[in-house]
């Protein structure tokens, strides 16, 4: 089992979300949050740092440029008992983040919409969200990726159960969970743009 300490959090979906993240604060989990998530939050008294302070280095390019960065992403790949993996991150300052809690932007609602156009589409393509969860989810033994709020009940049940901690059994259902959340957004992406260029 490992203990949930930090854990950052990046949703379209928001639903759940401020009671999930109180009851993790119950826990002491250390919250990091980007944008409206971190305005909702925030307007709910949660106690969060932002991104850009966590890593020192601003939003740009009108968002979508935010979480791709050493400290976020190493903060999530880093192996927590390969002592290389540990030395490195002591040494640029990388501090791990337990729990990645994402979903991604509604591509296939907003190309349903039939006024939708490519470039409308092209702007829904979630990057960072979906590099963020496969890092996550490539390294299930020491971080629980988070994609379905359906589930933030179970895992605050289990963190209570068991002192802020999460079985790997339950961190590598999460990630099977979210390769196949990634796997049919990329379908869709795919199905879309095959569409666009048939014509």
């Amino acid at each position: 089992m490992f203990r949930i300490r930090r854990a950052l959090m990046s949703v379209t979906d928001k639903s759940g979300l401020v009671e999930f993240a109180r009851g993790l604060s119950n826990f002491d989990v250390h919250i990091l949050s980007t944008g409206g998530t971190a305005r909702l939050l925030g307007e709910n008294s949660i106690s969060l740092t932002e991104v850009s302070d966590f890593t020192g280095f601003p939003e740009m390019l009108d968002g979508r440029v935010k979480t791709l960065h050493p400290k976020i992403h190493g903060g999530i790949l880093g192996i927590r008992d390969n002592p290389d993996h540990v030395q490195t991150m002591a040494a640029h300052g990388i501090e791990a983040i337990d729990m990645v809690v994402v979903n991604l932007y509604a591509f296939a609602k907003t190309v349903a919409n039939p006024r939708c156009t490519l470039e409308e589409a092209i702007e829904n393509i979630d990057i960072g969200g979906p590099a963020m969860i496969r890092a996550a989810a490539k390294n299930c033994r020491h971080v629980a990726v988070v994609t379905d709020p359906q589930d933030y009940e179970a895992i605050l049940q289990e963190m209570k159960e068991s002192q802020g901690h999460i079985s790997p059994k339950t961190s590598l259902k999460l990630a099977c969970k979210a390769f196949c959340l990634t796997h049919e957004y990329d379908g869709n992406i795919c199905g879309y743009l095959q569409k666009a260029t048939a014509s």
